[in-house]
């Protein structure tokens, strides 16, 4: 398995025989509005474009992947990802409750509820509900899932998808046991509240709970997300968790 890491939360799970493209942000830099105008500067969104390497990537993607794309939530299917993925007729695995809001985007859906695991593409998917944030705030995000993936001949992967650290999260790290995780490190806030990923003490414990590799994405690309690469990379150096961890750049191909 390679995991091919190409902006934000958008990047590709490459195996033997599939390409699945996770949650695509694909439009141009500052293609969307700033989403918090106060807290962190007011630059528009995405902050840098995607890389070079991209166009060619989509040309062998076999699925789709989404972990939640209602609410505002541009950063993980914008309109051109949506479009694309139409296009492309591929099967495109989402939460259930997102099942509607894609199909009026003519996207060929294969709906997911939490803890049910499911044939996927000659292995199985389990989603895993997330929490967005803390109290209100986090309800007002909205639901979305994360995925444990196992297919035939190749490490378990853990997508947590956007949230902050629950019993849920640290039961799918110390119970089901994935071989590599993805960790959403950007530290994103809004205007008001609490962050609505982990801070850097969660990360932190997340990291200490995974099993493998942590590929740690979702930094440097919207203006929400303080926490950058060095900081995060700082943090776990601190820590003493580096040796377990992956901070790729845009475009990075991280070999598992």
């Amino acid at each position: 398995m390679q995991i091919h890491f190409l902006r934000n939360a958008t990047l590709i799970v490459m195996t033997g025989t599939q390409r699945i493209l996770v949650d695509p942000m694909l439009g141009p830099k500052g293609s969307l509005p700033p989403f918090a105008f106060f807290r962190h500067p007011p630059q528009r969104n995405p902050t840098v474009p995607l890389p070079p390497n991209a166009e060619q990537a989509f040309t062998t993607i076999t699925a789709g992947l989404i972990t939640h794309c209602r609410r505002g939530h541009l950063d993980h299917l914008d309109r051109p990802g949506g479009q694309w993925l139409a296009h492309q007729r591929l099967p495109v695995y989402c939460n259930f409750l997102d099942e509607n809001y894609l199909r009026k985007r003519d996207i060929t859906t294969r709906p997911l509820k939490p803890n049910q695991p499911t044939d996927f593409l000659g292995g199985t998917i389990s989603a895993f509900e997330t929490a967005h944030g803390y109290g209100f705030v986090g309800k007002l995000m909205g639901p979305g899932l994360g995925y444990l993936l196992e297919l035939p001949h190749e490490p378990r992967l853990y997508i947590s998808g956007d949230t902050v650290f629950t019993p849920a999260v640290m039961r799918v790290l110390t119970d089901l046991q994935p071989d590599i995780t993805i960790l959403a490190a950007g530290g994103a806030s809004l205007d008001i509240g609490r962050p609505i990923l982990m801070p850097i003490r969660e990360m932190l414990e997340f990291i200490r709970l995974s099993p493998g590799m942590v590929i740690a994405t979702h930094m440097e690309a919207l203006n929400h997300c303080p926490v950058t690469r060095d900081q995060f990379r700082d943090a776990v150096v601190q820590a003493g968790l580096i040796y377990k961890v992956r901070i790729p750049a845009d475009g990075e191909i991280v070999m598992t």
